[in-house]
Protein backbone atom coordinates (compact mmCIF):
# COMPACT_ATOMS: atom_id res chain seq x y z
CA UNK A 1 0.00 0.00 0.00
CA UNK A 2 1.45 3.34 -1.02
CA UNK A 3 1.73 6.37 1.20
CA UNK A 4 -1.09 8.27 -0.52
CA UNK A 5 -3.46 5.30 -0.34
CA UNK A 6 -2.74 4.91 3.34
CA UNK A 7 -3.30 8.62 3.96
CA UNK A 8 -6.61 8.69 2.05
CA UNK A 9 -7.83 5.58 3.86
CA UNK A 10 -7.09 7.27 7.18
CA UNK A 11 -8.98 10.43 6.26
CA UNK A 12 -12.05 8.83 4.72
CA UNK A 13 -14.24 6.33 6.51
CA UNK A 14 -16.64 4.75 4.03
CA UNK A 15 -19.63 2.74 5.25
CA UNK A 16 -19.35 4.29 8.68
CA UNK A 17 -22.51 4.01 10.72
CA UNK A 18 -23.71 7.18 12.43
CA UNK A 19 -22.47 7.14 16.00
CA UNK A 20 -23.18 9.15 19.13
CA UNK A 21 -20.86 11.93 17.98
CA UNK A 22 -22.92 12.55 14.85
CA UNK A 23 -25.87 14.00 16.77
CA UNK A 24 -23.68 16.58 18.53
CA UNK A 25 -23.15 20.10 17.14
CA UNK A 26 -20.00 20.44 15.09
CA UNK A 27 -18.37 22.97 17.41
CA UNK A 28 -18.74 20.62 20.40
CA UNK A 29 -17.63 17.54 18.49
CA UNK A 30 -14.44 19.12 17.15
CA UNK A 31 -13.90 21.32 20.20
CA UNK A 32 -13.63 18.28 22.45
CA UNK A 33 -11.22 16.63 20.03
CA UNK A 34 -9.14 19.83 19.91
CA UNK A 35 -9.05 19.98 23.71
CA UNK A 36 -7.92 16.36 23.82
CA UNK A 37 -5.16 17.00 21.26
CA UNK A 38 -3.93 20.10 23.13
CA UNK A 39 -4.06 18.19 26.43
CA UNK A 40 -2.11 15.30 24.91
CA UNK A 41 0.53 17.69 23.54
CA UNK A 42 0.98 19.34 26.93
CA UNK A 43 1.04 15.93 28.63
CA UNK A 44 3.95 14.88 26.45
CA UNK A 45 5.76 18.20 26.89
CA UNK A 46 5.36 18.46 30.67
CA UNK A 47 5.85 14.72 31.07
CA UNK A 48 9.32 15.08 29.59
CA UNK A 49 9.92 17.97 31.97
CA UNK A 50 8.78 15.87 34.95
CA UNK A 51 10.96 12.98 33.80
CA UNK A 52 13.96 15.25 34.32
CA UNK A 53 13.38 14.64 38.01
CA UNK A 54 15.88 11.81 37.65
CA UNK A 55 18.50 14.51 38.24
CA UNK A 56 17.12 15.15 41.74
CA UNK A 57 16.57 11.42 42.40
CA UNK A 58 12.80 11.92 42.76
CA UNK A 59 11.54 8.52 41.62
CA UNK A 60 7.82 9.24 41.96
CA UNK A 61 8.08 12.29 39.67
CA UNK A 62 10.14 10.27 37.21
CA UNK A 63 7.46 7.56 37.07
CA UNK A 64 4.74 10.23 36.91
CA UNK A 65 6.52 11.94 34.01
CA UNK A 66 6.93 8.70 32.08
CA UNK A 67 3.27 7.89 32.72
CA UNK A 68 2.29 11.37 31.59
CA UNK A 69 4.17 10.95 28.29
CA UNK A 70 2.45 7.60 27.81
CA UNK A 71 -0.97 9.16 28.50
CA UNK A 72 -0.19 11.92 26.02
CA UNK A 73 0.56 9.40 23.30
CA UNK A 74 -2.56 7.35 24.09
CA UNK A 75 -4.85 10.38 24.01
CA UNK A 76 -3.20 11.68 20.85
CA UNK A 77 -3.63 8.29 19.19
CA UNK A 78 -7.33 8.16 20.09
CA UNK A 79 -8.15 11.77 19.25
CA UNK A 80 -5.92 12.30 16.19
CA UNK A 81 -4.97 8.93 14.68
CA UNK A 82 -3.66 10.72 11.57
CA UNK A 83 -0.60 11.71 13.64
CA UNK A 84 0.39 8.04 13.82
CA UNK A 85 -0.22 7.04 10.19
CA UNK A 86 2.90 4.84 10.16
CA UNK A 87 1.45 2.51 12.80
CA UNK A 88 -1.30 0.33 11.31
CA UNK A 89 -3.12 -0.60 14.52
CA UNK A 90 -3.67 2.97 15.73
CA UNK A 91 -6.42 3.60 13.18
CA UNK A 92 -8.15 0.34 14.14
CA UNK A 93 -7.93 1.30 17.81
CA UNK A 94 -9.37 4.76 17.10
CA UNK A 95 -12.23 3.24 15.10
CA UNK A 96 -12.93 0.78 17.90
CA UNK A 97 -13.07 3.54 20.54
CA UNK A 98 -15.28 5.69 18.29
CA UNK A 99 -17.77 2.81 18.12
CA UNK A 100 -17.91 2.47 21.92
CA UNK A 101 -20.29 4.55 24.08
CA UNK A 102 -18.97 7.99 24.98
CA UNK A 103 -19.03 7.33 28.72
CA UNK A 104 -16.35 4.64 28.23
CA UNK A 105 -13.96 7.18 26.76
CA UNK A 106 -14.93 9.70 29.44
CA UNK A 107 -14.18 7.28 32.27
CA UNK A 108 -10.93 6.18 30.62
CA UNK A 109 -9.65 9.74 30.23
CA UNK A 110 -10.66 10.77 33.75
CA UNK A 111 -8.95 7.78 35.37
CA UNK A 112 -5.83 8.18 33.24
CA UNK A 113 -5.54 11.87 34.11
CA UNK A 114 -5.57 11.25 37.85
CA UNK A 115 -2.64 8.83 37.99
CA UNK A 116 0.29 11.25 37.31
CA UNK A 117 -1.20 13.87 39.62
CA UNK A 118 -1.19 11.42 42.51
CA UNK A 119 2.41 10.40 41.81
CA UNK A 120 3.89 13.88 41.39
CA UNK A 121 1.69 16.77 42.43
CA UNK A 122 2.72 20.05 40.84
CA UNK A 123 1.88 22.40 38.02
CA UNK A 124 3.85 20.24 35.58
CA UNK A 125 1.42 17.40 36.10
CA UNK A 126 -1.71 19.26 37.21
CA UNK A 127 -2.18 21.51 34.16
CA UNK A 128 -1.89 18.95 31.33
CA UNK A 129 -3.76 16.27 33.26
CA UNK A 130 -6.53 18.79 33.94
CA UNK A 131 -6.90 19.27 30.18
CA UNK A 132 -7.20 15.51 29.64
CA UNK A 133 -9.59 15.27 32.60
CA UNK A 134 -11.66 18.12 31.12
CA UNK A 135 -11.80 16.23 27.83
CA UNK A 136 -13.14 13.22 29.70
CA UNK A 137 -15.74 15.35 31.47
CA UNK A 138 -16.91 16.84 28.18
CA UNK A 139 -17.16 13.37 26.62
CA UNK A 140 -19.22 12.32 29.63
CA UNK A 141 -21.56 15.26 29.18
CA UNK A 142 -21.88 14.46 25.49
CA UNK A 143 -22.72 10.87 26.44
CA UNK A 144 -25.61 12.09 28.58
CA UNK A 145 -27.26 13.56 25.50
CA UNK A 146 -29.55 16.50 25.01
CA UNK A 147 -31.78 17.79 27.74
CA UNK A 148 -35.43 16.83 27.47
CA UNK A 149 -38.15 19.40 26.91
CA UNK A 150 -40.04 20.88 29.86
CA UNK A 151 -43.14 18.88 29.05
CA UNK A 152 -41.22 15.61 28.90
CA UNK A 153 -39.54 16.29 32.24
CA UNK A 154 -42.88 17.21 33.85
CA UNK A 155 -44.47 14.03 32.52
CA UNK A 156 -41.58 11.94 33.84
CA UNK A 157 -41.75 13.60 37.27
CA UNK A 158 -45.38 12.72 37.88
CA UNK A 159 -46.40 9.17 38.56
CA UNK A 160 -49.10 7.51 36.43
CA UNK A 161 -51.45 7.25 39.43
CA UNK A 162 -51.43 11.03 39.91
CA UNK A 163 -52.17 11.78 36.28
CA UNK A 164 -55.80 11.96 35.33
CA UNK A 165 -56.79 12.85 31.81
CA UNK A 166 -58.79 16.03 31.72
CA UNK A 167 -61.32 16.92 29.06
CA UNK A 168 -58.91 19.33 27.34
CA UNK A 169 -55.93 16.95 27.42
CA UNK A 170 -54.03 18.89 30.11
CA UNK A 171 -53.16 17.71 33.57
CA UNK A 172 -55.68 18.93 36.18
CA UNK A 173 -54.53 20.81 39.26
CA UNK A 174 -54.01 18.65 42.32
CA UNK A 175 -54.29 19.36 46.01
CA UNK A 176 -51.09 17.41 46.71
CA UNK A 177 -48.35 19.93 47.51
CA UNK A 178 -45.56 17.64 46.31
CA UNK A 179 -46.65 17.84 42.70
CA UNK A 180 -47.88 21.44 42.79
CA UNK A 181 -44.44 22.71 41.87
CA UNK A 182 -44.43 20.70 38.67
CA UNK A 183 -47.97 21.63 37.72
CA UNK A 184 -47.88 25.35 38.41
CA UNK A 185 -44.67 27.10 37.36
CA UNK A 186 -45.86 30.37 38.92
CA UNK A 187 -45.40 28.81 42.35
CA UNK A 188 -41.67 28.29 41.92
CA UNK A 189 -40.92 31.21 39.57
CA UNK A 190 -39.36 34.18 41.42
CA UNK A 191 -41.46 37.33 41.44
Amino acid sequence: MSFTEKLTSLMSRPNQQPGPLDEQPIYIKYGVRFLGIVGAFFCILFGLFNALAVITFNVSCLIGGILQVLIGFIVMALEAPCCFFCIDHVNNLALWTDARPLWNRAAFYCVLALLPVFLCFGLGSLFPCALVFGTGVLYGMMGLGKKASREDMAAAATSPTQMQAGSDGQMPMSTDQNITLMEDPDVWRPT
